[in-house]
Formats: structure tokens, sequence, C-alpha cells
């Protein structure tokens, strides 16, 4: 029985992308030291990120993820994606966070075109 069958239709509306990449997170919180660790994406979409966590991400808990970009700027200089956003879930070592903005402003990668800025 598929989800759609048993009513519990996929409720994500941007495709996810199969992409492996390390990633190092920091928990943002004002009461607290930062905590940080690091991990590798599962996948990743417009509107969020699934990745691979060492310690336990509770959900509504704000993040900044840093991943590694595969892309390199005029070939010389390493990218990375900056994103922030709220955990949505864990479970099994792996957490699910949605994004809220990138180091460019609001999400750029939500945008159906995509406009080359350098």
């Amino acid at each position: 029985m598929n989800p759609e069958q048993d009513g519990q239709a996929d409720r994500r509306h941007s495709d996810r992308f199969p992409i492996e990449r390390e990633v190092r997170y920091k928990i943002l919180s004002k009461r607290s030291a930062e905590d940080a660790g690091d991990g590798k994406t599962v996948n990743i979409s417009s509107s969020g990120v699934l990745f691979s966590a060492g310690h336990v991400l509770l959900p509504g808990r704000r993040l900044e993820l840093s991943i590694s970009w595969p892309a390199q700027l005029n070939n010389k200089c390493a990218l990375k994606l900056v994103a922030r956003g709220r955990v949505v879930r864990f479970e099994d070592g792996r957490a699910a966070m949605e994004i809220s903005n990138t180091n460019s402003g609001p999400n750029p990668l939500s945008q159906r075109r995509v406009r080359k800025s350098w």
C-alpha cells in the first residue's frame, strides 16, 4: 500500500536530492553555550536538509548548518552553504531541518530561477 492509499500522503512540497556532503552544525541558543557537531547530509531540498547528527536534536531547536559544497568559485575557492532553520524531526540519529534562510538572505534555493551573481 502506498502513502496516498492509506491517507498519509507525503506533505513535502519540494523535491529532495540525495546529496552526501560534510556538514557542521551549531545549536543557536541565547540561554546556553553553543553546542556543535559534525555529520553528513542525506538529502537536500529547497526547503530543508536531512543529515546525520552526533547529538540528539530536539524538534523546535534552532540550528545553523555549514555544508561543504561540491562546486568551487572560479575553480579555486571551496564554497560552503550556510543555512539557518529549525529542527522538525529527529529519529535514528538523523535530524530534519526546515530552512528559514541561507548565507545570502532569504532562501535562494526556493526561487524558480537561479541567477549567476558573479
